[in-house]
């Protein structure tokens, strides 16, 4: 950690902590599930909740208006992109999928992808294979951990995908994929990239131009400390040019101009529905307000030291598996514990005022398979956290798991 006192120092962290009311009921090491939101997150969503009690809920909107427009610039700003290749949508799961059926898929037709990507994606994947005959085809890992990247290379050569899928930040691991360099794979060869940044927005510093992705898609609730129920999608001005839309476009994505015509509305908006929470999407916006102003190149380096710290402690900690392997590692931390259910040792710790989640073998069949492990425990620092708060959990988890009858 001492590497980081020039970057942060003690009154960041308390001013931090300070913004953050979650803090004083709790040590929050769930951030890659749902995080803490700060004070000012909380204050536009209830605000705008309030108005909506005061005026109605179209009238409330007509008002917020200014600051809804403000919400697409402060998100783009955050991932380097404009404002009219923003899509506001529900999750990072809805916003995956607006992507994946803007491309057009048939029978024969690849899709490239790795061992690593979220669950909810590969069975997408599995069910236009098994409805379209569409072939997934999973690049091989390095030794060391990640995609190995001459293997998606060839993949992308031999059989000319219509897209290519990555998952940035596995949900399942501290891995931190190599997104960059699979952007510019793709690049290369003209097939459209399809990035899950769900993990990697709020705990990595992003720039969709340098990533040179077609799609991204990501959510509030993690890392980036906004409100849950809702994320958002960038789309690439080149793929606006060509037309992309997604498949069941609504009224907010296009004008029904004659019985049997409609005409694209321009900017990612096409990717949206009419419907929207109003309060959540003006949470994100101030959410990802704090994250620029915090400044996520420190906040990175910092929630990447804690939990570089932890497992360091963890590795020597008896009983505990850490499952974390990569060439680059993350803010989250994997670990097993022989002989125990993640899940019990999760509510066991819950129960202490400690936050963490766990995983079973279904959220990751092919990684977890691959590491031995039938259950996981998931600990994600933030920047907001404390060594002492690391601690402590060390402390309460060795304590949970030499306790049988309190870990069940």
């Amino acid at each position: 950690m001492d590497a980081l006192t020039t970057l942060i120092t003690d009154s960041d962290v308390a001013r931090w902590r300070h913004d953050t009311p979650g803090c004083v009921s709790c040590t929050h090491l769930n951030n890659a599930g749902a995080s803490l939101v700060p004070a000012s997150v909380h204050a536009e969503v209830v605000g705008h909740l309030e108005l909506e009690t005061r005026l109605g809920g179209y009238e409330a909107a007509a008002l917020a208006a200014p600051a809804v427009a403000r919400t697409y610039a402060s998100i783009a700003a955050l991932v380097g992109a404009r404002a009219s290749e923003i899509a506001v949508v529900s999750s990072a799961t809805a916003a995956f999928a607006q992507a994946l059926s803007s491309v057009a898929l048939r029978a024969g037709d690849a899709i490239v992808t790795t061992t690593a990507d979220y669950i909810s994606n590969q069975l997408m994947f599995l069910s236009l294979a098994q409805r379209h005959g569409v072939t997934v085809l999973r690049a091989e890992d390095e030794a060391a951990g990640g995609v190995d990247l001459d293997s998606l290379r060839a993949l992308v050569r031999r059989h000319a995908p219509k897209l290519v899928s990555l998952t940035w930040v596995p949900t399942n691991s501290g891995l931190v994929q190599p997104a960059a360099a699979v952007g510019a794979i793709c690049a290369e060869a003209g097939v459209p990239f399809l990035l899950d940044a769900c993990q990697a927005v709020g705990q990595l510093p992003v720039d969709v131009t340098q990533l040179q992705c077609d799609f991204l898609a990501a959510t509030a609730r993690k890392f980036l400390r906004g409100p849950r129920g809702v994320g958002f999608l960038y789309v690439s001005e080149r793929m606006l040019a060509r037309g992309a839309h997604p498949l069941l476009v609504d009224m907010r994505g296009a004008a029904w101009t004659a019985a049997n015509a409609y005409d694209l509305f321009d900017g990612a908006r096409r990717f949206e529905q009419w419907e929207l929470p109003y309060a959540l999407v003006l949470g994100m916006g101030e959410a990802a307000r704090y994250a620029v102003t915090a400044g996520v190149d420190r906040t990175a380096a910092r929630a990447h030291a804690l939990a570089d710290t932890l497992r360091t402690a963890l590795a020597a900690t008896p009983g505990v598996r850490v499952l974390d392997h990569g060439a680059q590692l993350g803010a989250i931390v994997s670990l097993e514990l022989p002989g125990h259910d993640a899940g019990d040792i999760m509510h066991a710790l819950r129960a202490r005022g400690i936050h963490t989640t766990a995983q079973s073998i279904g959220d990751a069949v092919i990684d977890l398979t691959r590491k031995g492990a039938t259950s996981t425990l998931r600990v994600s620092p933030h920047y907001f956290n404390t060594v002492d708060e690391l601690e402590a959990f060390r402390a309460a988890l060795v304590d949970v798991v030499s306790s049988p009858v309190r870990a069940s």
